[in-house]
């Protein structure tokens, strides 16, 4: 990975503040965006597996994962090029020391494998973007295509030929199509929805606080704002919630958390960016 980039492209990072990135991954919506991603990247047999063997105690306690991955995109959204060239060194330096079999398929597999990359990263900006889509963030036709080629970025960094990773959004949905076959609901993934619906909470974070159904509003929003097919397939036709409600749900919650200041909504990472690009929206 090259590093020989100015200072300036350094402080701005691989994004910077004018990109669609910055707009959709520091939205409100970025939260329930990134439920969605997890629950969809369940589906591939493989992918999962890879989840469940290597996450370390993910069947028992999935916050840790979910805090890991949320920090390393805030860091390669956010942060300078030389912080997010490290925080993507430390993910490749893992994934290439992990592999198995998964026993459904019968393949035998490499964490850091070109398609399994692919689909988590097809999944987080499917996600990502259709739900700030639609929970009201404005965005044009031409910016969501903007968004996907962004992030061809995203992947190549993590080791995915930039070739072979969709850069509009017609060809993110052409790859979903593609895929589709090779996608089933593994006991894996079932544990994996089981897991992200009812997490494990200390009794008395469950009893004596809002937590559980604050995060199990969260997640069956992000449920129901599964593709249909995916829905289809794991007998979760939306928890109750029809399309209609759904976005209006979701665009309830992008609202009130709009009203909350800033550093609230927004995480460190997140929050470091924007002030350290401050002069240059300034000049």
């Amino acid at each position: 990975m090259t590093s020989d980039w100015t200072p300036e492209e350094d402080r701005l990072g691989f994004f910077g503040p004018d990109s669609v990135t910055w707009r959709i991954h520091s939205d409100p919506t970025f939260s329930v965006g990134g439920l969605r991603a997890l629950l969809l990247q369940a589906l591939h047999p493989v992918a999962m597996d890879g989840v469940a063997r290597f996450s370390g105690g993910f069947r028992d306690e999935p916050w840790p994962r979910l805090i890991r991955t949320a920090t390393y995109v805030d860091t390669l959204t956010f942060g300078t090029r030389t912080e997010a060239a490290q925080a993507v060194a430390r993910v490749r330096g893992i994934h290439r020391r992990l592999g198995a079999k998964e026993e459904t398929t019968g393949r035998t597999y490499r964490v850091d494998d070109p398609d399994l990359l692919l689909w988590v990263h097809c999944c987080e900006v499917d996600s990502l973007l259709s739900v700030a889509r639609r929970g009201g963030l404005p965005l044009t036709d031409e910016e969501a295509d903007r968004y996907v080629a962004e992030q061809v970025s995203s992947a190549a960094l993590i080791g995915v030929a930039a070739e072979d990773v969709p850069d509009s959004v017609a060809a993110l949905a052409t790859y979903f199509e593609t895929v589709q076959p090779a996608l089933a609901v593994t006991p894996a993934a079932r544990d994996a929805y089981r897991l992200i619906l009812l997490p494990p909470m200390p009794t008395w974070v469950r009893y004596l606080t809002p937590a559980q159904p604050a995060w199990g509003g969260l997640a069956t929003l992000a449920v129901a704002l599964l593709p249909p097919w995916a829905r289809r397939m794991v007998s979760l036709p939306g928890l109750g919630l029809t399309d209609t409600a759904a976005t209006g749900a979701l665009k309830a919650f992008r609202q009130t958390m709009l009203r909350l200041p800033q550093r609230a909504r927004r995480s460190p990472i997140v929050w470091a960016g924007y002030e350290r690009v401050a002069p240059t929206q300034a000049a």
